[in-house]
């Protein structure tokens, strides 16, 4: 499965920005997608998910801010950014788990893009 994610950039604070991410190739079952991000000297943390069955799941710090949504004909996740502050600047990676023919669970990610939020 390759995950192809839109371009990041630069936002002042208070501003939105809108992230993409397409899966593609091998593409079985996806069981959820979603949004992680990692910011210098942290660890990579959740955003938001979104299941196979619509429900959705955000890290407390995007809570009311961040919206995900998905595309399921198009296999595509997208997470709307508003209210951005500085605290958001961090790379933001796609994640995709996949069932796969075999019963087992896939985990895939995407290369990142870097989100800067000035002040």
């Amino acid at each position: 499965v390759n995950l192809v994610e839109s371009e990041g950039g630069l936002v002042q604070s208070g501003g939105s920005l809108r992230l993409s991410c397409a899966a593609s190739g091998s593409i079985f079952s996806i069981y959820n997608m979603g949004w992680y991000r990692q910011a210098p000297g942290t660890e990579r943390e959740l955003v938001a998910v979104i299941t196979s069955g619509g429900s959705t799941n955000y890290g407390d710090s995007v809570k009311g801010r961040f919206t995900i949504s998905r595309d399921y004909a198009k296999n595509t996740v997208y997470l709307q950014m508003n209210s951005l502050v500085p605290e958001d600047t961090a790379v933001y990676y796609c994640n995709v788990h996949q069932w796969s023919d075999t019963g087992d669970m896939d985990n895939y990610w995407g290369k990142g893009t870097l989100v800067t939020v000035s002040s």
